[in-house]
């Protein structure tokens, strides 16, 4: 089975104001809405599970309800209290998925922010079959600019970018895979998180990691200038 967990637990300090970025209103609903609704309509998504902060769980609990009410979001199964960084809330998710899944001999997790409410259904699938056949699955897009290194005051080396990717989500594991970096990450003193490939790659070197094309409109909401944007793209879909 196929578990997607979205990360909705940030507090989207750099978009600015007093909501969560995942709960502005944009084409219509919220955010958050739009990103889980990906993956509750997605054939091969079987459970869908939300990470969020304890302050947003009443209006993520109205949310669902009312989504459910109408026929939809039938696979949403668990709101889960996030962590106070990326890596506590991807835990928390595993440990989530690693309750539901007992009995199930060949668990999959994809995790995706919330704050990518453009995901596309190719983009799901894309990274659903390549689990069929590889242990981890990254998501990412060709660096278009020149990209250098510099060290606070200087260039110091120009990477060569057809080497590079722009790096998105949904990233996705065999839950036993993710599971056992996490133990590792947990165990080192000197752990420091990264995404959830990063800490494979550290952890499991030996665990190749499979990167799949992503999209350029699976962007994330990061600044107040995004939302233009955002609410140009999202009044599209529909």
């Amino acid at each position: 089975m196929n578990y997607a967990v979205i990360l909705a637990g940030g507090t989207g300090s750099r978009v600015g104001g007093d909501v969560p970025k995942q709960l502005l209103v944009m084409g219509g609903c919220t955010v958050l809405e739009h990103s889980v609704g990906a993956f509750a309509s997605h054939p091969m998504i079987h459970e869908v599970l939300i990470v969020c902060h304890p302050s947003t769980f009443g209006e993520v609990e109205g949310i669902i309800s009312r989504r459910q009410a109408s026929g939809e979001w039938l696979s949403v199964c668990r709101i889960v209290e996030g962590g106070s960084t990326r890596a506590a809330s991807s835990l928390a998710g595993i440990r989530a998925v690693q309750e539901l899944s007992k009995g199930d001999d060949s668990p999959c997790i994809l995790f995706h922010d919330a704050a990518r409410p453009l995901v596309s259904a190719d983009i799901i699938t894309r990274v659903c079959r390549t689990l069929l056949i590889h242990r981890v699955v990254n998501v990412g897009i060709p660096v278009v600019d020149t990209v250098v290194e510099y060290d606070g005051m200087r260039q110091t080396a120009v990477l060569d970018r057809s080497r590079l990717l722009r790096v998105q989500t949904p990233q996705g594991f065999h839950l036993h895979t993710i599971a056992e970096a996490y133990r590792m990450a947990l165990a080192d003193p000197a752990f420091t998180a990264t995404d959830d490939c990063g800490i494979v790659m550290r952890y499991l070197p030996y665990i190749p990691v499979h990167v799949v094309e992503g999209d350029e409109r699976n962007a994330k909401l990061t600044y107040a200038s995004d939302i233009p944007m955002f609410e140009y793209l999202l009044k599209q879909k529909h």
